[in-house]
């Protein structure tokens, strides 16, 4: 039994996610866990999550296991606070970025981190054996909560950043929260860095009514339209839980995350003299551009915080990161962090002395194109094998750390099962549009083909 994807547990509310599934699966993480160090329980803003997450609780405390509720928080102030508490283990209801009928469980390692895949396999194992610990009632935990979580949090990113040197800039940012979980810590944090806020989208709503939870370029057309329009400095957008934080310069202008994560990457690197950067194999090729000649190295990684955070940790890393807006400041902790994002960039500008354009202006310019086709569960390995075939037959050079990544034709391809949804994500990669845009036709002609021959019925 696999329910553990690439990062967590995701799935669509009242179909397989139901509240017997929760109770199953709060058992199961339970019979895994020594009864002693409580567990940290924390929910997103989703109409599901307080309700599963009480079930969660109630579970786990009639197993015998102390609870600490750490209440609506974004999944990296979570994070921070399961070490913060002492907890064994951190469970956050959460579907991140996914649409509102989606919910789901990340675990969190004692040291702030997402559990390793051995755990999740143990927790795999009870769930299907229907394994819990259910105590006598003079056994029963007791439940507490712990509502300085986000306080928590803000101080501990307000210490990892210059910021006076913030405050000195007097910012004027647009912060779009998405009505997800950084409504309760984003806003705050810029208002302590001395920043003029204007918030789109300030209140939690599960059911995302602004635009829909994940932060793309398409879904950002108001943030896009009210910087320039209110003569803002930048603008700042979250993802559902804010693990992710994206940038629209003072034009309106939308960075791609492949530009962003370069651009931390090269002051990274220069700032230390050097050091490790770790990234997935879908991130752009510009950061190995910027990285090298300032004496850095680049480790790639599969796809998905877990991987990158625990090679972080293994390699003393100084920087890493996601081309999609997930990025890590280990000066904090080895999490994807939003609001750490957001800080982080305001110190930027604020050391460099510069507007958001001009600090990604010289920077390697490629284009990154993102696809998916859907496609049936049950064929979705046939499908990715059939493709690799191909592409290993028609490259110069074929990667297979995640996926198939194939250099081709002037630029990379990388085609991937996803880790949340039953889709095939298509990445491609080189310095002219028209060459990305070839590679991605190419490659979901081929998916495409190859689908239509495995598929049991059209998807």
């Amino acid at each position: 039994m696999r329910l553990f994807g690439t990062n967590g547990i995701r799935e669509v509310v009242g179909d397989r996610l139901t509240p017997a599934f929760a109770v199953d699966l709060a058992g199961a993480i339970a019979r895994t866990l020594p009864v002693g160090p409580p567990v940290a329980v924390g929910w997103d803003g989703r109409t599901s999550s307080p309700g599963l997450a009480r079930i969660v609780s109630g579970t786990l405390a009639l197993n015998g296991h102390d609870v600490v509720e750490l209440g609506l928080l974004p999944t990296p102030a979570f994070q921070y606070s399961v070490a913060a508490v002492g907890a064994q283990l951190g469970i956050i209801v959460t579907a991140s970025h996914n649409p509102p009928e989606f919910n789901g469980f990340k675990l969190i390692a004692a040291d702030g981190l997402e559990v390793l895949r051995t755990v999740e396999e143990g927790i795999e194992a009870n769930v299907e054996k229907g394994l819990s610990s259910p105590v006598p009632f003079d056994r029963v935990a007791p439940i507490r909560q712990d509502p300085a979580g986000a306080n928590r949090y803000l101080r501990a990113i307000c210490s990892a950043v210059d910021v006076e040197r913030i405050r000195s800039r007097k910012f004027f940012v647009v912060l779009d929260c998405g009505n997800g979980a950084s409504v309760v810590t984003s806003p705050e944090l810029l208002r302590r860095l001395g920043c003029r806020v204007v918030s789109l989208n300030g209140q939690v709503d599960g059911t995302f009514p602004g635009h829909p939870s994940e932060p793309t370029e398409e879904n950002l057309s108001g943030l896009r339209a009210a910087v320039p329009a209110m003569g803002a400095d930048l603008g700042i957008a979250h993802d559902g839980d804010a693990d992710r934080a994206v940038f629209v310069d003072a034009t309106g202008a939308f960075l791609p995350g492949e530009r962003v994560l370069t651009l931390f990457a090269r002051q990274r690197v220069r700032l230390n003299r050097g050091g490790v950067v770790v990234t997935p194999v879908s991130s752009s090729q510009s950061v190995e551009d910027v990285v090298k000649p300032l004496g850095g190295e680049v480790v790639y990684t599969r796809i998905g915080s877990p991987s990158v955070t625990r090679e972080m940790q293994r390699r003393k890393a100084i920087f890493g990161g996601e081309e999609n807006g997930g990025l890590i400041f280990p000066e904090l902790q080895l999490a994807r962090d939003g609001a750490m994002s957001a800080a982080a960039m305001l110190d930027l500008l604020a050391r460099e002395e510069l507007p958001l354009a001009g600090a990604v202006r010289d920077l390697p310019s490629y284009v990154l194109r993102k696809e998916k086709i859907t496609c049936p569960a049950d064929a979705l390995e046939s499908v990715i094998s059939e493709v690799g075939k191909e592409l290993v037959a028609s490259s110069e050079r074929v990667v297979t750390l995640d996926g198939v990544k194939a250099y081709r034709n002037g630029g990379w391809v990388l085609v991937r099962r996803s880790g949340t949804e039953p889709i095939i994500r298509v990445f491609a990669e080189a310095k002219q549009p028209d060459v990305a845009d070839r590679l991605v036709k190419e490659t979901l002609q081929m998916l495409t083909t190859a689908r239509d021959r495995f598929a049991k019925s059209p998807a």
